[in-house]
């Protein structure tokens, strides 16, 4: 309890407890006889990002130590933080199972984004990955203009899922 922020509450009737504490406490109980399989639906849904990140902390530990995760969500995010492998579900049905990597590189395209100046305004291009060196439009660019920034990007998961089920994320 005290890993989760609880344990200064732990004399607090459990029904006075926040949504995002009763969250915490259930992921508690679901740990205390250190399982070797857990089966957690939408374990970080209701949690702010400090309490979000300290769950998945622990579940990422439990997994390193050889623990089975079973995870049930509608947080992409989580997924990829969380996940070696993923069966995508849309009403009972099973769209794929795989390792994060291997969708995007199936379904994911990988792209860089440059921003620059033009003009006085912040401008930007895309351009995809493959054959990034010999692209004479991106070429041009990184020599004749100022460069603000150029990022990597790759399909996220919520992406993959609405190119696979066709179904968008509520």
């Amino acid at each position: 309890m005290e890993r989760v922020g609880l344990w200064e509450d732990r004399n607090i009737k459990v029904g006075e407890y926040s949504k995002g504490m009763k969250v915490r406490l259930n992921f508690v109980r679901a740990m205390l006889n250190n399982p070797r399989v857990l089966f957690l639906d939408e374990v970080t849904n209701g949690l702010d990002p400090t309490n979000a990140r300290i769950i998945k902390d622990i579940i990422s530990e439990y997994r390193d130590q050889g623990g089975t995760v079973f995870l049930s969500t509608h947080l992409m995010n989580d997924v990829e933080q969380l996940c070696d492998r993923i069966a995508f579900c849309v009403d009972g049905e099973l769209h794929e199972i795989s390792t994060p990597r291997d969708l995007k590189l199936k379904y994911g395209k990988r792209e860089v984004k440059v921003e620059y100046r033009e003009n006085g305004a912040t401008t930007s291009a895309l351009f995809p990955l493959e054959g990034i060196g010999m692209n004479n439009q991106f070429q041009a660019i990184l020599k004749n203009k100022e460069i603000e920034t150029i990022h990597s990007g790759e399909t996220s998961m919520e992406d993959i899922f609405i190119i696979m089920t066709g179904v968008d994320l509520k």
